[in-house]
């Protein structure tokens, strides 16, 4: 969290804002100056509204001064504490120490109406700074305020979250939150989990399912077994890695701020020249030169300039979030804008990674229901997926599984065990197997190709030295996939897939959603290798997995997207953007928001820097004042927060 107090200081105090320590004093000391700033800045105004009409309406002269005197001093409060701040703890001369010594510089020369202007201005565009920042950070508030504090024990009693230790049992009735990461034990319910996957559709859970801390039980009593401390939750993360993007600086505010260090202090000493050398040279008027000198401080502070990046960031950051795109900074932001290929894992990314059986097919005088039969014996030893999914078809069919002994697992081909029903041995599993036991199934290998180029995982069934059927499963393919993989050609972004999986299986899906670069069988070293070759293509490249086996590969490549809450472990170490939703159509949004931030900044840095070169080409001339140079860089300033501030709606 150091790094995080420290760029933020380096931002805020070029802004005049306040410092921050940790995440929850930082939240409080921003709203507590964002308090005293409304406070404040109308009192201000109003005092300088007052000073303008009693110049006209009273006789006297001092009533004017001493409201103009009156809205310096509490329109200047956060400048002074800024520019001595900057001073002393950062030493270096920052935005706030221009506008300090342009107001004294203005009460010298007796221009009190455009010292109480300076003032007034600076702080009416630190407010909209500060109530932009406050905006782009209530999200963080708001997960903050709703994060769960305690938990119901089972026995009725309740204890802080912070107490509750792993493997302790907590109960949750309907319409309690869920306090912490866990498995259901006991129960059946539906769960809103839109405040983790940014999904507003319920979600039905029961024995063994994961759930998340802050999420809402709907309906249903759940007894929880509790797999994570509060501190480590899915939801305590999701606040951490917000409020660090949000903290993080991209490449193009970096420069700006490094930039900022030095060009303050070179505008300060041009300001002297300016005021000095015509009337020591020239022995022109020292109060007309020391008055155009004025507005160059004014006009060259680089308010609008430093708070072009942070703002609109943090805003993209934030408003990202509502929709469960957890982008860890504004640097993968800046890279994701500029990603042209998409690489996509298939298992569990662009498919669901729940497998079903499909096809069931019986050879010679064997019926289906025999093959299921001991298919189902077999697997209902093994731990595999796709046994989980043959003994579920199983049960869906009411066949009931053979019964089995001497199981025997073959790692990587299949398993085998001694049929009791039917008195002799049983295999289930790939061709490799079966021509290992001595089983011939080449009479088989025309339906088994013809399903696999379906996309579909074959697995033979053989009794004694008999192939008796064939079962096919597959893994259902996402439905917004084609439509994702469409939007990103359109928008330019070509797309990609690395998978592990067999060359039928890969080339069904890619064809089914159109993607026409294809690697298939693909190791996870060999996974980064495919994405290093992709980079030396396209130059930029983003990599789409799950987080857990394709980690290496998310790491390897420009931008990593992790999909889907599950993995959310593994994704927030690995990725740099995890999508807690799983819905693909994120991608493409994300990419929209990226491109969009980046012209946001662009265009901020182009006003912001257009304004101070048209003024500084008038300062010379004598063909501005000090007024109509305050305005228009704090202006700047409010138009730049403004326009940052759109990248919430970005869809």
């Amino acid at each position: 969290m150091t790094e995080k107090h420290n760029n933020n200081a380096a931002v805020c105090d070029d802004c005049g804002a306040g410092d921050e320590t940790t995440p929850a004093t930082g939240l409080r000391s921003l709203f507590s100056r964002s308090g005293a700033l409304k406070m404040l800045t109308p009192i201000s105004g109003m005092l300088l509204v007052l000073a303008f009409l009693s110049s006209y309406s009273l006789p006297q002269p001092q009533f004017a001064t001493l409201f103009y005197i009156l809205s310096i001093a509490t329109g200047s409060v956060f400048v002074v504490q800024s520019a001595v701040r900057g001073l002393i703890k950062q030493r270096f001369l920052n935005i706030s120490f221009l506008v300090v010594i342009a107001s004294l510089g203005a009460l010298y020369i007796g221009e009190y109406a455009e010292a109480a202007a300076v003032v007034f201005l600076f702080a009416l565009a630190e407010l909209f700074e500060s109530y932009g920042v406050e905006r782009s950070r209530r999200a963080v508030a708001a997960l903050i305020k709703k994060s769960p504090k305690v938990a119901r024990m089972v026995d009725g009693t309740t204890m802080p979250v912070e107490k509750v230790v792993v493997g302790t049992i907590v109960a949750v009735k309907p319409g309690e939150q869920i306090p912490l990461d866990g498995v259901v034990v006991k129960g059946e319910s539906t769960i809103d989990e839109a405040s983790i996957t940014g999904e507003s559709i319920p979600v039905d859970k029961t024995i063994d399912d994961q759930v998340f801390a802050s999420t809402m039980n709907v309906q249903g009593y759940l007894e929880i077994r509790v797999e994570k401390a509060s501190q480590d939750s899915t939801f305590a993360r999701i606040i951490t890695l917000i409020e660090e993007a949000q903290a993080s600086r991209a490449p193009t505010q970096a420069f700006i701020d490094k930039f900022a260090r030095y060009y303050t202090p070179a505008v300060v000493i041009l300001s002297i020249l300016i005021a000095v050398i015509p009337t020591l040279v020239f022995g022109l008027p020292f109060e007309d030169w020391l008055y155009r000198a004025l507005i160059l401080l004014v006009i060259a502070c680089p308010c609008a300039l430093v708070i072009a990046t942070p703002v609109a960031i943090a805003s993209a950051i934030g408003g990202a979030s509502r929709s469960g795109i957890l982008i860890k900074g504004g640097k993968y932001l800046e890279k994701l804008a500029s990603v042209k290929v998409v690489a996509f894992d298939k298992t569990r990314t662009l498919t669901y990674g729940t497998h079903t059986v499909t096809d069931v097919i019986a050879f010679g005088s064997h019926s289906k229901e025999k093959v299921i039969a001991d298919a189902a014996g077999i697997e209902l030893f093994s731990s595999h997926p796709l046994a989980e999914a043959i003994i579920a078809y199983a049960k869906e069919q009411s066949i009931e599984p053979h019964k089995m002994d001497s199981y025997e697992n073959v790692a990587g081909k299949g398993g085998r065990a001694q049929c009791l029903v039917c008195e002799a041995d049983s295999y289930i599993g790939n061709r490799k197997l079966l021509t290992e036991s001595g089983i011939d199934s080449t009479a088989f290998e025309a339906d088994v190709e013809r399903l696999e180029k379906e996309g579909k995982t074959v697995v033979l069934v053989a009794e004694g030295k008999e192939v008796i059927g064939a079962l096919a499963i597959s893994d259902q393919v996402r439905e917004e996939a084609s439509e994702v993989i469409d939007v990103l050609r359109r928008r330019g972004v070509e797309s990609a897939m690395l998978t592990g999986d067999n060359e039928h299986s890969a080339a069904y899906v890619a064809n089914l959603i159109g993607i026409n670069d294809v690697k298939a069988s693909l190791l996870p070293e060999e996974k980064v290798t495919s994405v290093k070759e992709l980079r030396d293509k396209y130059h930029s490249v983003a990599m789409v997995g799950d987080g857990v086996n394709d980690a290496p590969s998310l790491v390897t490549s420009d931008v990593g997207f992790a999909i889907g809450a599950g993995g959310t472990d593994a994704a927030i170490e690995s990725a740099d953007i995890t999508l807690l939703s799983g819905d693909l159509r994120t991608i493409p949004q994300s990419i929209k928001l990226a491109r969009a931030t980046v012209k946001t900044i662009r265009t901020n840095i182009i006003l912001a820097l257009g304004i101070k070169i048209l003024f500084l080409i008038l300062v010379p001339f004598g063909l501005t004042n000090l007024v109509f140079a305050i305005a228009a860089d704090s202006g700047m300033a409010i138009v730049v927060i403004l326009n940052s501030l759109r990248l919430f709606a970005v869809k």
